[in-house]
């Protein structure tokens, strides 16, 4: 009962924006909660959780905000859905993986803040709408950002340990909490913010251990070769 209550206050944001009414304090916390619970899943995967919104919003489910209502056309949810597919094969690919987090790092950080300005979009707030912009993108980009720089981590201590062999678990790891966390954040939004921050806190206590099992074995990183001039 719970759950459905929190999906349709989500979804009734939506109403509220069309009808001009001015949301409640707790309505703008669900909402800015889902922005950044999308915007971190995003950091797992840039598409997934895009795609996820999109059939969410199209479904009524959950609310975009006129500047982005586009997102629920069919059209975008299914380059959305061709995108996702690409996505998530390529990181399946040993090495790959690694190239793709170059363009993955950007990407991710846009697609966060997008993320969060489609909620912050979907409620009536008295905040000047510039402000309200610069705010969204930012902290969205920045919840996708801390993501991705975790997954890049785990990645990487993954090519170290195992040479790569393990990188597709990891990569279907990462798919899953992208969509978990997405769905999450659309229908218990606070839930989906503990579920980010469990999964951060795992990631640095993962590499601060891999760290100290290697400098208990003595694994000496050289110093860089000084040329005598």
């Amino acid at each position: 009962m719970e759950i459905a209550t929190l999906a349709q206050t989500v979804a009734g944001q939506a109403a509220l924006a069309q009808a001009g009414a001015s949301p409640s304090a707790w309505e703008v916390a669900l909402s800015v909660a889902a922005g950044l619970g999308i915007a971190a899943a995003c950091g797992f995967r840039v598409f997934v959780p895009l795609l996820v919104l999109a059939v969410a919003s199209k479904a009524g489910l959950v609310g975009l905000g006129s500047n982005f209502a586009f997102l629920a056309t069919w059209p975008a949810i299914i380059a959305l859905g061709v995108a996702c597919l690409a996505e998530v094969s390529a990181f399946h690919v040993p090495w790959l993986d690694h190239a793709l987090d170059t363009l993955a790092a950007p990407a991710a950080v846009v697609a966060g803040g997008v993320a969060m300005l489609t909620q912050m979009g979907a409620i009536n707030t008295p905040m000047d709408p510039w402000m309200q912009w610069l705010l969204g993108a930012l902290a969205g980009g920045a919840a996708a950002g801390v993501v991705q720089a975790g997954t890049m981590l785990m990645r990487g201590l993954s090519t170290l340990t195992t040479g790569g062999l393990a990188n597709p678990v990891v990569a279907s790891i990462e798919t899953l909490l992208a969509l978990l966390v997405a769905v999450l954040a659309i229908v218990v939004p606070m839930l989906a913010i503990v579920a980010v921050a469990l999964a951060v806190i795992f990631a640095v206590r993962a590499g601060r251990r891999w760290k100290a099992k290697r400098a208990g074995r003595g694994v000496v990183v050289p110093a860089p070769h000084v040329a005598a001039q």
